[in-house]
């Protein structure tokens, strides 16, 4: 078993030298009858960072299934090294390789770190033994290369995600890859784990490793790409580079045109009825007295670094989890619930921070998910408690149009659409029972610029509706535009309050690393 990375590339030579070593050639797909590429066209450099953006349905997924071998095209053709390939299956692009870390990282629970970095691989052997020990010496290089501080020998039990994608990585340079295609990389980290990822992307690239980095947040896209491609609508729309490689000329190309700012709060919605109050809260130890007021028509934003204690807020808040200490109160009445269903009667609902996981059943249909948590509204009548299709049908089309849900029809499985479309449909859930309160965890994670202005105007509208809408967030750009207000955690507590014009992506960033010893009440 060899450990060699790929060749590294001519000291001094500019990308646009070198022969490409991956092509796509106007390649289209169909599933259904629908098409999901209608002729792109991609090609990646050895040693280059090659960004791929485009809306959520726009067609990255496909092609990257057709890459790896997971799918075959209905017309087109890939070029590898310089010959027409086909990719009968996974291995024969491992083989190339190619080598891919999609969102759903490969990755078993029950073994050690060193075992899931050689998934698939042949093992060294002596007497039908595998010499696990002896291996874990020629991967240990790989492992500190990309920064992987798990004994190789250990459990993976307690990982975080950013240490599972080193995993990933290590396997694929042990697979010697030429091409690493990373989806969505940075989507579950830290700030500071997705520094250390981008860090490991660069050097990859001056190694000679190809990186095909597909992503919404256009800043890492600027930081590390040499060239982007964008897709629209199953197209490839253009290949940006040099000067001409900008964030709006990104936008432009992912969207078409501008995206429309949102409309602002005509007034102070502080001075609105108090919807929901918490006091002093406490769940150690990630949340630690936190109080704020929540109000009608409101959007309240939640910022802050990931571990600082906002989703274990949300959770208490759900009745997901009891707090330690701390009141609650819903329209002046005492809130205490005791589990998820009591805040679901009580008026509250959630969208959660893993909408894959927790917020769909990936397997059923569209309307099934939309209907999970207001059954009622479609059974036939209070003394016929059996769900009428005829209604089931009505609402979920009505459902649909409004929220502009892209599916072809309210019985294709949630599993097929694309992550925008899905936050729509856990979004259009709640939207059934009209609730008091809604609380969304990460509402735009992982969905591209144009659905998430439309989830952001969605969110808008509910509030001008007389919602009162709790959005958790870590990204520092996002809530400024959106909010009404943010409250800043660290470490388990709020410790500033930004309105009006001190409410900037800065003084979020900068609140959010705020020292322990200046956590406390919320300062103006």
């Amino acid at each position: 078993m060899s450990l060699q990375t790929a060749p590294r590339a001519t000291a001094g030579a500019p990308l646009s030298g070198l022969e490409p070593f991956v092509v796509a050639e106007d390649v289209a797909k169909s599933y259904g009858g629908v098409r999901a590429l209608k002729g792109v066209s991609l090609s990646i450099r050895p040693g280059e960072v090659h960004g791929l953006v485009g809306a959520n349905g726009a067609g990255k997924s496909t092609l990257i299934r057709i890459m790896a071998g997971l799918t075959q095209p209905d017309s087109g053709h890939l070029v590898v090294d310089g010959r027409t390939t086909i990719l009968s299956a996974p291995q024969r692009a491992a083989d190339l390789g190619m080598n891919f870390i999609h969102q759903e990282l490969a990755f078993v629970p029950g073994m050690t770190v060193l075992q899931n970095i050689m998934l698939g691989l042949l093992k060294r052997q002596r007497w039908g033994i595998v010499e696990w020990r002896s291996i874990a010496r020629e991967v240990e290089p790989v492992a500190r290369r990309v920064g992987l501080t798990a004994p190789l020998l250990s459990s993976v039990k307690g990982l975080s995600v950013a240490e599972k994608w080193l995993i990933n990585i290590c396997r694929a340079l042990v697979r010697q890859a030429r091409l690493i295609v990373m989806d969505e990389p940075t989507a579950s980290l830290s700030a500071t784990e997705a520094e250390a990822l981008l860090r490991i992307v660069e050097d990859l690239s001056r190694s000679g490793v190809a990186v095909l980095y597909v992503s919404h947040r256009l800043d890492e896209i600027l930081r590390l790409c040499h060239r982007v491609t964008a897709f629209r609508d199953g197209r490839s729309i253009a290949t940006i580079e040099g000067d001409r490689l900008t964030r709006p000329a990104l936008v432009e190309a992912i969207v078409g045109g501008a995206v429309e700012s949102l409309p602002r709060s005509a007034g102070d919605a502080r001075r609105n009825e108090v919807v929901l109050a918490v006091s002093d809260l406490t769940r150690l130890p990630r949340v630690k007295g936190v109080g704020f007021e929540l109000h009608r028509g409101e959007v309240l934003g939640i910022g802050g670094l990931v571990g600082a204690g906002r989703t274990e807020l949300a959770r208490l808040v759900y009745g997901a989890d009891r707090p330690d200490g701390g009141t609650m109160r819903l329209l002046g009445q005492a809130f205490a619930p005791r589990r998820p269903t009591d805040a679901v009667k009580a008026g509250l609902g959630l969208v959660p921070e893993e909408r894959r996981s927790e917020g769909l059943v990936l397997s059923k249909s569209v309307a099934f998910n939309l209907h999970l948590s207001s059954l009622s509204r479609i059974v036939a009548g209070p003394a016929l408690p059996f769900i009428s299709p005829a209604r089931r049908t009505a609402l979920s089309r009505e459902m649909i149009r409004d929220l502009a849900i892209k599916t072809p029809d309210p019985e294709t499985p949630v599993g097929r659409l694309s992550g925008g479309n899905q936050q729509k449909v856990v979004i259009g859930r709640w939207l059934l029972r009209a609730p008091k309160v809604l609380i969304l965890d990460e509402p735009t994670r992982g969905v591209d610029i144009g659905a998430r202005g439309e989830i952001h105007r969605l969110i808008r509208n509910l509030a001008r509706q007389g919602m009162a809408v709790l959005v958790i967030s870590s990204e520092p750009d996002e809530l400024p535009d959106l909010c009404d207000r943010v409250l800043v955690m660290a470490e388990g507590r709020i410790v500033r309050e930004l309105t009006g014009s001190l409410l900037t992506r800065s003084a979020i960033i900068a609140a959010s690393f705020a020292e322990p010893a200046h956590a406390g009440d919320p300062t103006p």
